[in-house]
């Protein structure tokens, strides 16, 4: 009998279009490009853009460059191409070629100078805001610029002169001439140039007129022999414009596709915003484990595979929606279960002594040696030894005075198993001078060591632990969602996105844990037992980690406790 065959992923919109495209013979291959704006760190939503455009190049056999739109000199920065091109290779993608719009300046000015002699485009002295009024608005058609019926020849001069700097700052712009009664604003006889005397990360100032990103965008494209322009919906009225472009120069022509952007509840997704937390000292910096940056995602913890996975898993859409947060944690939390090793940490420590513990000939606990597996989902992972004495550290919600029915941890009377360990038996507690327990005391069946037991006994709760001589203190930064609503970035209740930041969003605490985890190397995903997943952070020293919460486990017993009368 022959293995079923594989199922069978439908295409996504895009891909029919390729698949169309190429049939018919319009381009004989797939090149595809990733072109971020280096005006800050690429977030969530460029993970999903990165995904799909490498994808469809590896998918299709064919290529995909990284190309950095750099036209605005006055925002970019040299710090932000290198953190792009590090986190595009974090998710596991290789560019087949690096470009920057800044390569095609000269080409770019030749092609203005070739419509302004076509008549195509022309030189205009309306100031920014005059610009705007002119346009017209979505109900009412725009007004042509007194400027708009200059001759080539003087549209020439006065652009020659833009671009060797005769004119202010702002004083005059390079406009197409396309139709100012267009119901599609962008074709509203759109600026190609503008004078801005700012200092440019790769040309220094040989230039002082930079070219629109409208302007660059598809002409980009068509000089890298790009085919399919894959961009998101923002982007489908400029789509006209695009083909206008291609058109009117007569130049290869990219067909663009939009889709869906990404955005995330309890996530701020607007370049503007992040800078804003940023330079505000809301948050530690672009790679703050709360951002919803890749490098803050690197750094909280998450694995490229688990973005990989969340973008696969919300698909890619015509129509633009928001992801809950939680399917994001969900992917990571799927992944790390299968890769990250398994230790043991005290948060809310609660002192344990075991009274029937063996003793040395000088008084003190025997220590022991236990096994602990380190993946339950990876065997090849192996176990590791654990010390245990008869002074333990359990967490404090691990003990209950007073029980409710279905509280099956440690309670007066009660027993559970220790994690690796034994089977204890609580038979009192100690408690300080306000009455609050301070010391749990129980005895140790030796006969119900996990993996030897022999007992025959049952118990419904099983507890981590740490032992109290061999524990070390380490720092833990427990973090939450940056925001405590849903959407920060449209609230209807008249406040901005910063009157919704959420106060409790970073918890730093102590930690009680076993020895090795003293040994973990920066960058390594642990999951502490019981409680949550967490990373070794850049700020930890050799044998002193700081640890980053990436996700809790899920709470069954919340809910169960929810529940109790």
């Amino acid at each position: 009998m022959t293995d079923p065959a594989p199922e069978r992923v439908p295409k996504h919109f895009i891909e029919v279009a390729i698949d169309s495209d190429l049939a018919a013979g319009r381009f004989a291959h797939v090149a595809t490009r990733f072109p971020p704006e280096p005006n800050g760190y690429l977030h969530i939503g460029h993970a999903k853009s990165i995904f799909l455009n490498f994808g469809l190049a590896e998918k299709y056999d064919g290529t995909c460059n990284l190309r950095f739109d750099d036209t605005n000199p006055a925002k970019e920065e040299t710090e932000y191409v290198e953190s792009i091109m590090e986190d595009v290779r974090w998710l596991g993608c290789q560019w087949d070629n690096l470009h920057y719009a800044s390569d095609y300046f000269g080409q770019l000015y030749e092609w203005a100078e070739q419509l302004i002699r076509a008549g195509k485009a022309y030189v205009c002295d309306l100031s920014g805001e005059q610009t705007r009024e002119y346009r017209g608005t979505l109900t009412q058609p725009g007004r042509n610029s007194p400027h708009r019926d200059r001759s080539p020849e003087e549209n020439l001069e006065l652009f020659r002169g833009m671009r060797a700097g005769k004119y202010p700052d702002g004083s005059r712009t390079l406009r197409a001439k396309i139709d100012m009664a267009s119901p599609n604003l962008n074709l509203r006889d759109p600026v190609l140039y503008r004078i801005l005397r700012a200092t440019h990360h790769r040309t220094g100032d040989e230039w002082c007129i930079y070219p629109m990103y409208d302007w660059a965008h598809g002409q980009s494209d068509s000089l890298e022999r790009i085919t399919f322009s894959i961009c998101t919906l923002e982007f489908e009225n400029h789509r006209p414009l695009y083909d206008w472009f291609c058109t009117n120069l007569e130049i290869h022509h990219p067909r663009q596709i939009e889709f869906a952007r990404l955005n995330v509840t309890y996530m701020v997704m607007s370049k503007r915003k992040l800078l804003q937390l940023v330079k505000d000292r809301q948050v530690q910096g672009w790679d703050d484990p709360r951002m919803p940056t890749i490098s803050g995602l690197r750094r909280r913890g998450y694995t490229p595979e688990s973005i990989r996975n969340f973008c696969a898993d919300v698909g890619v859409a015509k129509f633009n929606s928001t992801i809950d947060i939680v399917r994001l944690e969900n992917a990571v939390r799927e992944h790390l279960n299968r890769i990250a090793s398994r230790h043991m940490a005290v948060l809310d420590p609660l002192r344990l002594t075991i009274t029937n513990w063996p003793k040395n000939a000088d008084g003190s606990d025997r220590v022991e040696m236990t096994q602990a597996v380190n993946n339950p989902e990876s065997p090849e992972a192996g176990v590791r030894e654990v010390p245990i004495s008869g002074s333990l550290l359990i967490e404090q919600d691990d003990f209950r005075e007073q029980a409710p029915g279905k509280f099956f941890r440690l309670k007066p009377g009660g027993a559970v198993r220790l994690r690796a360990g034994y089977i204890i038996d609580c038979h009192d507690v100690v408690k300080d001078a306000d009455g609050k327990v301070i010391e749990v005391r129980c005895t140790y069946d030796p006969a119900t060591k996990s993996g030897e037991d022999s007992s025959g006994r049952k118990v419904k709760g099983t507890i981590h632990w740490v032992s109290a001589p061999h524990a070390t203190p380490v720092e833990v930064r427990n973090y939450e969602r940056l925001f405590s609503v849903e959407n920060p970035e449209s609230c209807d209740d008249g406040k901005t996105f910063l009157d919704h930041l959420n106060p409790d969003s970073l918890r730093v605490t102590t930690a009680w844990v076993e020895p090795s985890l003293c040994d973990v190397q920066v960058g390594q995903a642990v999951q502490f037992e019981r409680l949550g997943y967490y990373v070794a952070d850049r700020d930890g020293r050799p044998g002193n980690p700081v640890f980053n919460r990436i996700v809790p486990l899920r709470d069954t017993w919340g809910k169960i406790a929810a529940k109790e009368p």
